[in-house]
């Protein structure tokens, strides 16, 4: 459904961040950001679009090709630093270049334009004058809020995840914090949940948007092409905030799936029958070799991350540690039997892992295993036996929590 408008010519101007970004795992090298993912995503659903970005001058000419291939306007800011992130996975925490106290504070810049998505950014501010805004502030620790810096707009929608919304608002319901932020004036606060999706809360009431389930999971950037195609359908083309946040769960399906950009037609992301993911919960049982450096790391960053999407985590490192044999086995086994789930690292064919493996299988229970450098022949019973085997850490976390 779109708005009476929604046969002119529509535009929005997107003010925020450009950095690259470098991840390990799986392969990623680009220059984008914030702004500049967004720029990308939104090609295709409105005519005209302007970046505006703090930009060193190699770094505005490196991204240049990048606007021109797209096809939107680029207005770099002049900046002498440019910021890199940089992941192991996606769901890593970044190494960010440079280091946060060496990173130097740009002056504000203005920017007024009818639509404007603004994100919130390290080096700098935008302040910005729109009939039509929508803010992403993009700090857990201290999220700006809008009207802070002087800027305006006469509707204002604000996307944020939890934490975000609880920083700006306070308080421990996003619900609630976002209901606050309604009556300091948003016209709607969409709160961003991750593998639960999203509630769009308006003064008329909550209504809850889904996720999607995608056979691959890459999440860097998916919050910006969820901004990025809330503003272009609420924004620009004048689609109510449910329906717009609909279209935005959709577009990050896609980008999440296949790592690239614009994202599909709005046609392509109307017809789209997605399975709506849903986060089953329960215990996961995290069996995983833990005897070298590399080891204890993965198993490590597998428990922070099953954490961080809300399940509930029993790992033998953590839980029980060393031990004699007879002891420690004991406590193995009675957390895998009290448990719902299993995830397991199969690198390295650990006999204790894959003995954690059969024992689920013969309790019934599914398992979910990682295997990047085991053979095909060694993966035969674990897979054969009905195991979901993943090559990709995040992708087979996400499928852990939705329980496909």
């Amino acid at each position: 459904m779109s708005g009476a408008g929604a046969s002119a010519m529509t535009s929005i101007t997107i003010a925020g961040g450009l950095y690259h970004e470098h991840c390990i795992w799986p392969a990623w090298d680009q220059l984008y950001g914030s702004a500049g993912r967004a720029a990308a995503a939104v090609v295709g659903h409105v005519d005209r679009i302007v970046l505006r970005s703090y930009a060193r001058a190699d770094t505005a000419a490196a991204f240049q090709p990048y606007a021109n291939s797209y096809g939107f306007a680029f207005d770099p800011i002049p900046a002498d630093q440019t910021i890199s992130f940089e992941y192991v996975h996606s769901l890593s925490t970044p190494t960010i270049r440079p280091a946060l106290p060496r990173i130097r504070k740009n002056s504000p810049f203005a920017t007024k334009a009818d639509v404007i998505l603004r994100f919130g950014m390290m080096e700098g501010s935008a302040v910005v004058d729109a009939d039509r805004c929508v803010y992403d502030p993009q700090s857990v620790f201290r999220p700006e809020p809008f009207p802070e810096n002087g800027s305006r707009a006469t509707h204002l929608a604000i996307v944020a995840n939890r934490g975000e919304v609880l920083a700006m608002a306070g308080g421990e319901d996003p619900i609630a914090a976002a209901k606050t932020l309604l009556h300091s004036g948003a016209e709607v606060v969409v709160v961003k949940s991750g593998v639960v999706g999203a509630d769009v809360v308006q003064n008329s009431g909550v209504t809850h948007i889904p996720a999607y389930r995608t056979d691959r999971v890459w999440t860097v950037g998916s919050g910006d092409v969820f901004a990025a195609m809330f503003a272009a359908r609420w924004g620009s083309n004048g689609d109510n905030p449910e329906v717009a946040a609909r279209f935005a769960s959709k577009a990050v399906a896609a980008y999440v799936d296949s790592m690239s950009l614009p994202c599909p037609s709005t046609v392509q992301l109307n017809s789209a029958n997605l399975p709506e993911a849903k986060a089953v919960g329960g215990r996961v049982y995290l069996a995983s070799p833990f005897f070298t450096l590399g080891q204890r790391w993965l198993v490590d960053e597998a428990h922070r991350c099953l954490i961080e999407l809300g399940l509930d985590v029993f790992s033998p490192v953590h839980e029980v540690g060393p031990g004699p044999a007879g002891v420690v086995a004991l406590a193995d086994l009675a957390g895998l039997n009290e448990s719902d789930v299993v995830f397991a690292i199969l690198d390295g064919n650990d006999s204790g892992t894959l003995f954690e493996v059969g024992h689920a299988q013969a309790k019934g229970k599914p398992v979910y295993a990682l295997a990047q450098t085991v053979s095909e022949e060694d993966l035969k019973m674990v897979a054969g036996s009905g195991c979901r085997v993943f090559d990709d850490f995040v992708t087979a976390l996400h499928h852990v929590a939705w329980r496909t």
